[in-house]
């Protein structure tokens, strides 16, 4: 059921939430864009932009892994300055009441831990852009060692203990998605009785298998998305209207 307006939509969202004793949100980008981070899809996204580097080009490539830095580093501003949502706030209520054991991400912004979930309750199926890891031994580093090396250096380091590079804490394109996180995603969707889908295209898989792994499971769907997906005829309610005007009512006082 797509929701005729916001105020419907809202409260036909707080029914299902009331009725509900286990809710997994799935968050993408678009639940953080009221927070001055852009998405990467939509015109004057990040990807409209810039080219992603795959995953094989910066393991193969010095001056992708200087690029991919430079780019890192430009965006320090936005997420150093970023602050929770609405969107996010709502989430945390609803997890500090007990009804969301854990949050689903495809966000990279550390913004879900920033509102008040545990960083072990936050699910991130591509990473974390806030810290950087070796991709040989997996050593974490913080970003100012880096920033201090790449300004040193000259072009982006490598790891002080085994020599491989260095890079953000995320998963770029045509690298493994981690198996402890979609194994954890796997039980969480097939558990809960109501999977919210917040802010995401739900084109990116194996991530967007997840709603229709909850819905086949026998819980109830919500997506929460301005623009239509490929999964809005399976779910049992649709809003496309902004993500903080829907969630702000859950925002516990």
């Amino acid at each position: 059921m797509i929701a005729s307006d916001l105020r419907s939509g809202v409260e036909r969202l707080g029914d299902m939430i009331a009725e509900s004793r286990t809710i997994v949100p799935f968050t993408g980008a678009g639940i953080s864009t009221e927070c001055g981070i852009p998405d990467f899809r939509s015109p004057g996204g990040i990807w409209t932009r810039n080219r992603p580097i795959p995953f094989d080009e910066f393991v193969a490539s010095q001056e992708a892994r200087d690029e991919s830095w430079r780019r890192r580093f430009a965006m320090e501003s936005v997420f150093a300055a970023d602050r929770p949502g609405r969107g996010h706030r709502a989430l945390a209520s609803l997890y500090r009441a007990g009804k969301v054991p854990a949050v689903i991400t495809q966000n990279i912004d550390n913004l879900h831990q920033a509102s008040g979930f545990a960083a072990e309750h936050v699910i991130e199926l591509h990473g974390n852009t806030t810290y950087a890891r070796c991709i040989g031994c997996g050593q974490a580093y913080q970003l100012d060692w880096v920033k201090r090396r790449f300004d040193e250096d000259g072009g982006a380091p490598n790891c002080t203990t085994c020599d491989e590079p260095v890079k953000t804490a995320t998963i770029s394109f045509g690298q493994m998605m981690p198996d402890d996180e979609m194994q954890r995603a796997t039980a969480l969707s097939q558990a809960c009785d109501l999977f919210i889908a917040i802010g995401s295209s739900l084109v990116v898989w194996p991530a967007a298998g997840f709603p229709m792994m909850a819905k086949n499971a026998g819980a109830r769907l919500v997506i929460i998305n301005r623009e239509p997906t490929d999964q809005d005829d399976i779910a049992d309610l649709v809003i496309r209207h902004d993500i903080g005007e829907t969630l702000g009512p859950f925002v516990a006082n």
